[in-house]
């Protein structure tokens, strides 16, 4: 129950960042361009499974992008919120879809499930 719990705030996160994205009217090309990007913290597991899980778990982790949000809001800078958005979406769709933040153990290990 707990994990079907987190699939759908992930899925709630997703469409809310792309709701309050498209109401903004920012560009699609951008949000298309981008929606992959935070995946680039995988090149981590390059060194180790230790590191790879740390830098991924950084770039997944909501608390770094209500971070940007924030900073764009205080800014008025649109492209900022633009891009928290976007990776808020990102991180929405890896929940929704099964992909949680990683175990050292194992890329594979997560904490919703194996993948």
């Amino acid at each position: 129950m707990n994990k079907i719990l987190l699939h759908i705030e992930g899925l709630a996160v997703l469409v809310l960042s792309i709701y309050l994205y498209s109401f903004n009217e920012y560009s699609w090309w951008m949000f298309i361009l981008l929606l992959l990007a935070p995946d680039i913290s995988m090149i981590g597991y390059l060194v180790n499974d230790v590191v790879g899980a740390k830098c991924y778990n950084i770039f997944h982790t909501y608390s770094l992008t209500i971070t940007i949000l924030l900073v764009g809001i205080l800014l008025s800078n649109q492209l900022v919120l633009a891009i928290g958005l976007i990776w808020s979406a990102h991180i929405g769709m890896d929940r929704a879809i099964g992909y949680g933040l990683k175990y050292t153990t194992n890329f594979k290990d997560t904490h919703l499930n194996r993948v």
